[in-house]
């Protein structure tokens, strides 16, 4: 299986390209059919192998990271499968929501009510903590 296609490949490098930094969607998701493994990648460098995104290797501690396509391409995991590109995938939030879902269940998650959850989670301000009292002096 190709894992990037050309089209795929146009768009990870286009929001690899840009100039400012941007929450870009994620593009593709690869995954282990054999295990827990998954990829959201969302860019692609110039050098046409460093790929960017939310890795998980299935170990409970999914993170924003860099990856290498031609390392990927040279997986084989049990039973001599490959990695896969999931032809279904079709983001529906910027990577960071992904991130933070994941985040939350230690997992990549495509569940909607707890992408939605971590959506609302990052559009809310974040409260200030309250003035640190130990410096204040006792009466």
């Amino acid at each position: 299986m190709i894992l990037i296609t050309d089209d795929l490949c146009a768009r990870l490098l286009a929001n690899g390209a840009s100039d400012t930094e941007t929450d870009h969607v994620p593009v593709v998701k690869l995954f282990d059919p054999t295990g827990a493994a998954t990829w959201l990648l969302s860019e692609l460098a110039a050098d046409g192998d460093t790929l960017f995104g939310l890795c998980d290797l299935g170990v409970g501690f999914p993170e924003l990271g860099s990856v290498s396509l031609a390392e990927l391409q040279s997986v084989k995991g049990r039973l001599g499968l490959g990695i896969e590109r999931d032809r279904y995938f079709k983001a529906e939030f910027p990577l960071s929501v992904y991130a933070e879902a994941a985040r939350l269940c230690c997992r990549i998650t495509q569940d909607e009510r707890l992408l939605r959850q971590a959506a609302d989670a990052l559009a809310s301000p974040h409260s200030e903590l309250p003035p640190d009292t130990a410096e204040q002096p006792r009466r």
